[in-house]
């Protein structure tokens, strides 16, 4: 389905650079948004104080991208806290705000929000109502940035080639049934990703694997650790400095066996992982996440086209 939103995150010759490349999004245009006047110029926005706030229409795939991966990616390049400015830019025409059309999406932008919020002491301050006074902006605002590269951005050159290189992996990787798991997994693997179950220390598969690869949920698919983030940590599991993104896990805390500690689990499969320590390499960020080998799949390099993960390439630094 083609669906459509309204992202003001500043000015918006970056946001629509920014988003215009992400798979799953079809088309961009910038426009001014919910102002009080009916089709203003770019010098009325700016200084007849119209109310309209620079915005980017989004046009995507709803097959292929997911409006709450969209909010995810204009979250990492804006200052949610920040009143009427982003960047170096100041005025309300710069505020953030989240502009629908579809009804049905305002639950799920303010449960969006209300995720959000919890990462912040300080309110977050971007608005979030009804599209209404929507007017494309002038011709030589449209793709600016790509008609002029060296053209103002207060977006940084690598957020563009972060979002270039996104997938959703809400649209490609899904939880299994519990029935087709116990037909598909091991009972050890099942066992650890399903019963939060411990594999023995060093009798493991991937304890001390080091060759150039990826690391998958193991019930999902899902790519989660990369080869050059994994360390030798004498624990006897495997150990990673990082995931491929903070966002595919999920952190819980976990009282269980007389002991408080961080539980590590997919995002999309809920599947057990391990914990995550402070005691990791300092060189390398000083966290240890200790992952089970049970929930895990490694793919090496010279497979990883063939099994569809081509895109991760990039990731593995030689050491």
């Amino acid at each position: 389905m083609i669906k459509e939103i309204y992202l003001a995150g500043g000015c918006f010759w970056g946001t629509e650079k920014y988003l215009e490349n992400v798979k799953g999004i079809i088309e961009t245009e910038v426009g001014y948004a919910n102002g009080n006047m009916e089709k203003p110029t770019y010098e009325e926005v700016c200084h007849q104080n119209t109310g309209h706030a620079e915005t980017v229409k989004v046009i995507y795939d709803e097959n292929k991208i997911s409006l709450a991966f969209i909010l995810e990616l204009f979250y990492d390049v804006i200052n949610p806290v920040s009143i009427n400015r982003q960047g170096g830019d100041t005025g309300t025409q710069y505020r953030t705000g989240i502009y629908y059309i579809n009804s049905e999406d305002e639950a799920l932008i303010k449960h969006s929000i209300f995720q959000l919020q919890k990462k912040h002491r300080e309110r977050v301050a971007i608005e979030v109502k009804p599209l209404f006074n929507y007017y494309k902006a002038e011709a030589y605002h449209q793709k600016y940035l790509d008609k002029n590269p060296n053209g103002y951005c207060h977006i940084g050159a690598e957020k563009f080639e972060k979002a270039k290189n996104s997938v959703d992996s809400s649209k490609k990787y899904s939880k299994k049934p519990s029935e087709l798991l116990k037909e598909n997994l091991s009972e050890v693997q099942y066992d650890v990703t399903q019963n939060n179950a411990t594999e023995p220390p060093f009798q493991n598969e991937y304890f001390n694997e080091f060759k150039e690869g990826i690391y998958v949920d193991i019930t999902t698919g899902e790519p989660l650790f990369v080869s050059s983030d994994k360390f030798e940590s004498g624990c006897g599991w495997p150990s990673f400095a990082k995931p491929i993104d903070e966002n595919i896990i999920v952190k819980i805390t976990d009282k269980s066996n007389r002991l408080v500690r961080t539980e590590v689990r997919s995002k999309i499969g809920d599947a057990h992982l391990g914990h995550v320590f402070d005691d990791g390499p300092k060189e390398m960020g000083g966290i240890r996440y200790c992952i089970n080998s049970a929930a895990l799949k490694f793919i090496p390099k010279e497979k990883m086209e063939q099994e569809g993960y081509a895109e991760y390439i990039p990731l593995l630094i030689n050491k």
